[in-house]
């Protein structure tokens, strides 16, 4: 059965989870799909709008750049440094170390 494209956007991993685990009756690829969000959610889902806010208006990155840190949770301003070098951009380092201040507040700690 075809599926239809109902609305696309760019949304993160705990904005996915949240989405699906509202979905009734989910099928076999929706219920696939929702054991891998769970598995990498770093971020409560509940929270992702503050933290782009944050990111945005301190940071002044763009909302991709930001769902990718937030998929992707760095640790380190290496790690950090290597999502947002994809778009050429040069980030000073104590500029990298407040993002992922800023980005720490919001981590959920998993086992």
């Amino acid at each position: 059965m075809p599926r239809k494209i109902v609305e696309e956007a760019d949304i993160s991993i705990p904005e996915a989870k949240m989405i699906l685990e509202k979905a009734q009756e989910p099928n076999e690829f929706q219920r696939r799909t929702l054991d891998y969000l769970i598995k990498f959610t770093r971020v409560d889902p509940s929270k992702v709008e503050k933290l782009v806010t944050a990111l945005t208006k301190k940071h002044k990155l763009e909302k991709k750049e930001i769902i990718q840190i937030i998929n992707c949770m760095p640790k380190s301003s290496e790690e950090l440094r290597a999502i947002l070098a994809v778009k050429g951009k040069v980030i000073l380092s104590n500029e990298l170390d407040a993002i992922l201040k800023d980005i720490e507040k919001y981590r959920i700690i998993k086992e």
